[in-house]
């Protein structure tokens, strides 16, 4: 059975904020970021709020039609390193990590932190589609919609002969990204006194490699020096 996908809208605003919100409670970064059961509870959909809005104006939303699941891309350029924050790589206080940070949680520096870090790891180089952040609605998880999701956008990838770019959050999905044909681009991102992050790349498939289980790896354009710490 398939999966019927659309493009959200400003209209679905709300529904993707509490999706992502309810989707990533337990993720080991937003654990990070938010540390506490409490906290986070009371805090974390700001940044998922801040994330909506960002990918609303700059990238493109897809999610499944009954608002179970959903997927937040960004079309990155080839000479952008597709931070995503919506102000470049400035190293000023307000650049787009920083203007996060003051909108989500003044006081809680990792906000800001984790902005910058996957920043400084993003590969450059070469135009690519970033799947941002993909949420599944924690009852309908293991059903193969995130894979539907993902599916959706990188056959237009192969079509295109475009690249895509993510960083997994846990080795549950990095397993599950590996096995739709993304490989490893470098090493993976230790957050301080956290838990890593694995930056992934994925060539576009030509029709010998059907599913993007096969062939090999060609490597990833340059990833900026990670020097970017605490």
């Amino acid at each position: 059975m398939g999966v019927a996908i659309r493009t959200a809208g400003d209209e679905d605003r709300e529904l993707i904020v509490r999706l992502l919100d309810e989707a990533f409670q337990d993720d080991p970064v937003s654990g990070w970021v938010f540390p506490g059961e409490e906290y986070r509870r009371t805090t974390h959909h700001r940044l998922m709020a801040a994330f909506t809005e960002i990918v609303l104006a700059e990238g493109r939303i897809d999610v499944t039609e009954d608002g179970s699941a959903c997927a937040l891309w960004m079309s990155v350029p080839a000479d952008d390193q597709g931070d995503g924050d919506g102000d470049g790589d400035g190293g000023t206080d307000d650049d787009g990590p920083a203007q996060v940070r003051r909108a989500v949680d003044p006081e809680n520096e990792r906000v800001e932190l984790i902005g910058r870090l996957t920043a400084g790891i993003h590969p450059s180089g070469r135009a690519h589609e970033y799947l941002w952040m993909i949420g599944v609605t924690p009852g309908r998880q293991g059903e193969g919609l995130g894979t539907a999701l993902i599916g959706s956008v990188l056959d237009r990838c192969d079509r295109e002969g475009l690249p895509a770019y993510l960083e997994a959050s846990s080795e549950r999905s990095r397993l599950l990204y590996e096995r739709l044909g993304f490989a490893p681009a470098g090493d993976p991102l230790l957050l301080p006194d956290g838990p890593s992050m694995w930056p992934m790349w994925r060539e576009p498939r030509t029709s010998g490699s059907r599913d993007g289980l096969d062939g090999g790896h060609p490597v990833p354009p340059s990833t900026p020096d990670r020097d970017v710490r605490p």
